[in-house]
């Protein structure tokens, strides 16, 4: 009686050691998945701000090459310039006068893509 008395003692007292360390390692996940939250959190915000950012600066500079690239236009068309318009099939020839400009807002396109990514990686792969 005496062996079965130490036995459900030992028993409650291990189980009760079992239960603290598992209550410790549910505060410690618990602690840990708040703080990638807030860090979710914080990077979600910083993110929304490069794309704010990278919008403007792509939008900027888009309108700066239309005004640069826009008075190669004429004016109105019934006007006659020594260039000639481009067939429909294509999408523009070096002679077209919109070809430059097309080539420069493309070309702006892929930089702003290319720097929102590396800004983007940046963000997420700080630790």
């Amino acid at each position: 009686m005496i062996a079965l008395s130490v036995a459900a003692l030992g028993g409650l007292g291990y189980g009760k050691y079992e239960s603290a360390k598992y209550d410790a390692y549910v505060a410690k996940v618990e602690l840990a998945a708040k703080e990638q939250e807030l860090e979710n959190k914080s990077r979600a915000k910083e993110a929304a701000q490069v794309n704010e950012k990278v919008k403007n600066d792509y939008e900027n500079r888009i309108a700066l090459i239309k005004r640069t690239y826009g008075g190669m236009r004429l004016p109105d068309a019934n006007q006659t310039g020594t260039v000639s318009k481009s067939t429909p099939s294509i999408d523009g020839t070096p002679a077209d006068p919109q070809f430059i400009e097309k080539c420069a807002m493309t070309t702006q396109q892929l930089v702003s893509l290319q720097g929102w990514i590396n800004e983007q990686i940046g963000i997420f792969n700080a630790k």
